[in-house]
């Protein structure tokens, strides 16, 4: 094991890049999935960015890739012919996440964005080092062969190859920073068991997906005008529905409803079958599995523990939850809606002698209670924010850390906690709120943890990448003062040229 992860004093935190497979141009549906289409690869930008910040830094940097770095639920290609089975579902919506499957996806991946892998390659030769945290989307990093697979990429010796360290779910930087994706906090899309996270499912092992990557896969996979980096793509007011779906749907895909209810019962199914399975696990060598991930992670395994034990509780144990995030409360409810206006009529139809247009009056009779409900419905996706602000001290104390750094919910932040710092470093993906991706979501930010003056430790900043223009602006929070999104106050302006 490498010692130089031990500590750091230069640390930079990238979050949610999501690469994935490149869509291929559809002529006749030229937006589909457009977010995936090679035009709009951050790699080129993010190789830049590297060089820009090793032109910074005079010595070693810790580059931490605080998972979601890929995004194995929206590959959708497949092997032909395929050394394995693949089955009718995988062929519509992407292979299962089985070892030999797993590796697959990442060489797609990989072999679409070559860019990336030189800069990555780049920066550990030039004497750095890179850490990857295991996000929900990158959860087949769990195989040991993925793992192989990109460090065959990289084509590095093999004591290069030591600068580059992966973490099941958390980090340790420097004793001063801890570094989390953040899933682990959100029900719906945390690792049920990040220290035994394989399931066998019918005699075949596979990384167990929780309930939102189950989701993506069965349901936004088959929707490729909605844009899954960013939830204003396809969480809207019926009016912005009803205009999006005759502006854009309904030339495309204007079965979308059936798509959305058979995507949506297939997820319910699929993460409850899966979720309630248990882990495998050879419970002689859990002390071992523990110290392991304490090693790599540069903490305790007491540690490992109690942090494990502050994670919440899956969401797939509440089934009827899970229901109404996919909307399949509100599609019963109306349907029985319908069928009871139906035997309704047909009652009154026995005493007189009734128009088929009176079916519409018990529909609308019954219409307002529906709506009440549909519109009282609340989801808790975006709680994560508020899980934190209790769990945030515990979290510091647990590790002995000053500061946190997650991704996950796509949504920059620096602010002051009860004590423990906590940064938010945002999404880097082609998030965009139009179909087109023509109006992009967030900034690409990152974290950088650098030495304080006069021995103070190291301090944190936010930043944004703009490019091209090779430019860093440098915001930060007053201290002490609750702000959610980047801060406002220009505090510098850097400049650089990349190497070339």
């Amino acid at each position: 094991m490498d010692e130089r992860f031990s500590t750091a004093a230069h640390t930079i935190v990238v979050s949610d890049l999501h690469l994935a497979d490149a869509e291929e141009l559809d002529p006749n549906r030229p937006l589909w999935k457009r977010f995936k289409q090679p035009d709009l690869f951050m790699d080129a930008s993010f190789q830049r960015f590297l060089e820009h910040v090793r032109h910074q830094v005079p010595g070693e940097i810790e580059l931490i890739l605080n998972g979601d770095v890929f995004d194995f639920d929206s590959v959708m290609a497949t092997p032909h012919p395929a050394d394995f089975k693949v089955g009718w579902l995988e062929r519509l919506r992407g292979l299962s996440a089985e070892e030999g499957k797993s590796r697959y996806k990442m060489s797609v991946i990989l072999g679409d964005h070559p860019i990336f892998v030189e800069a990555i390659r780049d920066f550990v030769l030039d004497g750095n080092r890179v850490v990857f945290v295991i996000g929900n989307h990158d959860m087949e990093l769990h195989w040991e062969a993925v793992r192989e697979e990109f460090l065959a990429a990289l084509a590095l010796s093999e004591e290069d190859q030591d600068a580059v360290r992966f973490c099941e779910w958390f980090y340790l930087s420097n004793r001063d920073t801890l570094v989390e994706h953040g899933n682990q906090y959100d029900s719906y899309c945390l690792c049920a068991e990040p220290i035994r996270p394989l399931i066998n499912v019918s005699g075949r092992v596979r990384v167990r997906l929780p309930f939102g990557n189950v989701a993506g896969k069965l349901m936004l996979n088959g929707m490729g005008l909605f844009n899954p980096h960013v939830e204003s793509s396809y969480i809207r007011s019926l009016p912005e529905y009803m205009n999006f779906f005759a502006r854009y749907v309904i030339k495309v895909q204007p079965f979308l409803v059936w798509t959305w209810l058979w995507g949506a019962v297939a997820t319910l199914v699929v993460s409850l079958w899966e979720g309630f399975l248990p882990a495998v696990r050879a419970p002689l060598d859990l002390e071992e599995r523990v110290a392991d991930i304490g090693r790599r992670s540069n903490a305790e395994p007491r540690v490992v523990r109690t942090l494990r034990a502050l994670h919440v509780h899956p969401a797939i144990f509440n089934p009827w939850k899970i229901a109404r995030e996919l909307w399949l409360d509100r599609a019963v409810l109306l349907a029985l809606l319908i069928a009871a206006s139906f035997q309704l009529f047909s009652v009154l139809n026995l005493f007189a002698r009734l128009s088929v247009w009176w079916l519409i009056v018990p529909f609308l009779i019954l219409l307002p209670p529906f709506i009440f409900y549909a519109r009282g419905v609340n989801s808790d996706v975006n709680n994560l924010q508020r899980i934190l602000r209790g769990l945030l001290p515990t979290i510091g104390a647990a590790s002995g850390v000053v500061r946190v750094v997650l991704g996950h919910t796509h949504s920059e932040q620096h602010t002051d906690c009860d004590g423990i710092e906590l940064i938010n470093t945002g999404t880097w993906s082609a998030a965009y709120h139009d179909v087109e991706c023509t109006q992009p979501y967030g900034r690409r930010c990152f974290a950088w943890l650098k030495p304080g003056s006069s021995g103070t430790g190291r301090v944190a900043e936010l930043h944004e990448w703009l490019d091209p223009g090779t430019l860093v602006i440098l915001r930060q929070p007053p201290a002490r003062q609750e702000i959610f999104g980047i801060g406002r106050r220009l505090s510098s302006l850097l400049d650089g040229t990349p190497r070339q």
